[in-house]
């Protein structure tokens, strides 16, 4: 092993393209965790712009500035110049997972409860933040047995989940809002579809999602004004200087309690970023850069922790596409520049200016695209006999995607939706079953896709498990829980519709369990030639 000294760990032009990539990323991340808090959900925006930016951005500043030193280090020690540092940023799916299923749905449950909308922006916060710790502190823990969860857990269960959420939550929310300004949305879209997904050429070998975001910016800033661009369009608002150091504090303590009847999100949440990292490990080696899979999720968990404890609400992970990154030919340069420029800029509030300038219309078609390359990896990267388990896996998120229209006070009046949600009229009541069926989507997808994998491969004691773990579960709310907010209960304090539906739910696992190993029984036929 080679101890010489490397001469070209920088390379101007990979790193800079790979800088514009990685900050898009992030940048579109933080705008869409924004607009869900600030413009559907009404929160606060300077609670958003000064309490929980700051924080998250230093989260990215402590994660980048570790792996550009990894890498430094390992160009070091093999000697060789061509290392390209693991990129880090915000994760897209459980950001927009956090904040649609968890911080805009607490902080109306806030106000409901009489909280006027600061405190109850103040209670969101801390939650946001213990949300953090509690995902990253069991980061920490699994670091160590990252192998034995990708055993025990299909990886038809794992990425089928995300793709779910990717699918339902990242791609068909946004996409609906980037046709309220077609002209805008649609075309950007295009280009993203051109350049990365065709993998056609772009004028100067231009990043295709950086080419997308600043042609949707021209688009919008020259047609919006001219009347052009649809009733979409919407003026920028003035920007503000915003200061804010992301100081530690123990707010997220106050947050803890309020965590537990969201722990069916979080905690698989923390668990998909492991099971992803490890992931963009081996990825990383096969493209030749022999990083340690411990070392990797260490970081994910300790700028995760770092967030939380400044007051971040969104946690960090190693982006999937470091291959690509070393094709653009960059080094560990593009890390360390984004990881000063987003950790700056929440403290001198650029972050949030920039966020306020770009329109979702122009971030969205980044987002289905994301939604798109994370639901085809599910297929691509799961043998081809699971496809029928990815797919099985899609429909709690499809239910959760209804729950959170129809939950919607603009669509359904709250008075309806109560009453629709227990109506016997036609037996089971509908809109009770897909609330149901969406309250703990994200385990509820890895149990059903492991079931059915399990079955595949002819792994009956798994496949039973599977289905014993989903009936246990049911019973105490974990997954199908029959409260509108997903709240976790014992079950013999369950009445009415709500206890009818938890035990049929359960029963219907259970039986199934003992169907399956009755057939088990049988004389397997012999395995075709």
């Amino acid at each position: 092993m080679s101890s010489a000294p490397t001469h070209r760990r920088w390379s101007l032009a990979g790193d800079l393209n790979g800088f514009f990539g990685l900050v898009v990323d992030n940048l579109a991340v933080m705008a869409f965790l924004a607009t869900v808090l600030v413009g559907l959900f009404k929160f606060p925006a300077d609670i958003v712009y000064t309490r929980m930016f700051p924080g998250t951005a230093l989260g990215v500043l402590v994660g980048d500035l570790i792996y550009t030193w990894m890498a430094v280090r390992l160009a070091r020690r093999t000697g060789r110049d061509d290392v390209t540092a693991m990129p880090l940023g915000i994760d897209t799916p459980t950001t927009i997972g956090l904040a649609l299923l968890v911080l805009g749905p607490a902080f109306a449950a806030f106000k409901q409860r009489g909280l006027d909308e600061h405190d109850a922006a103040m209670a969101t916060w801390h939650l946001g933040m213990a949300s953090m710790m509690v995902m990253g502190l069991l980061k920490l823990v699994l670091s160590f047995a990252g192998n034995w969860v990708g055993r025990v857990i299909p990886r038809a269960g794992l990425l089928g989940s995300i793709a779910g959420i990717a699918l339902m939550l990242i791609g068909f929310i946004p996409i609906v809002e980037l046709l309220r300004v077609p002209v805008v949305g649609f075309v950007g879209l295009g280009v993203v579809l051109y350049a990365v997904v065709a993998k056609g050429r772009l004028p100067g070998n231009m990043p295709g999602v950086l080419a997308a975001f600043l042609i949707g910016l021209a688009l919008y800033y020259s047609l919006g004004p001219l009347g052009l661009a649809g009733p979409g369009y919407h003026a920028p608002a003035a920007l503000a200087l915003r200061f804010a150091l992301p100081t530690p504090t123990l707010g997220f303590i106050e947050g803890l309690r309020d965590t537990v009847p969201y722990l069916p999100l979080i905690l698989p949440f923390g668990l998909l970023m492991v099971i992803g990292g490890i992931n963009v490990t081996e990825s990383a080696r096969a493209a030749g850069d022999d990083y340690s899979t411990r070392n990797i999720l260490l970081t994910e968990a300790l700028s995760t922790l770092v967030a939380g404890l400044c007051g971040g609400v969104a946690q960090t992970t190693p982006y999937i596409g470091q291959p690509a990154y070393k094709k653009m030919g960059a080094r560990a340069g593009y890390t360390l520049l984004t990881g000063v420029f987003v950790g700056l800029g929440g403290v001198f509030g650029y972050l949030s200016n920039l966020v306020e300038l770009v329109p979702l219309a122009v971030l969205a078609p980044i987002l289905v695209f994301v939604s798109i390359e994370i639901t085809a990896q599910a297929f691509e990267a799961t043998p081809k006999r699971h496809a029928a388990a990815v797919v099985f896996s899609f429909f709690p998120s499809i239910a959760r995607m209804l729950a959170i229209k129809l939950g919607d006070p603009a669509y359904v009046p709250p008075d309806r939706f109560a009453q629709l949600l227990t109506s016997t009229d036609h037996g089971m009541p509908e809109l009770g079953v897909i609330v149901a069926l969406g309250n703990g989507f994200i385990i509820t997808a890895m149990i059903w896709a492991a079931f059915v994998a399990a079955m595949v491969d002819r792994r009956t004691g798994a496949a039973i498990g599977a289905l014993v773990a989903g009936g246990v579960l049911t019973l105490f709310g974990v997954i199908h829980s029959v409260e509108a907010g997903g709240g976790l209960y014992l079950p013999w304090m369950l009445t009415g519709v709500g206890r009818t539906l938890a035990l049929q739910f359960s029963a219907g696992y259970l039986t199934l369990a003992a169907i399956i190993a009755l057939l088990s029984l049988q004389r397997e036929p012999p395995a075709p030639a």
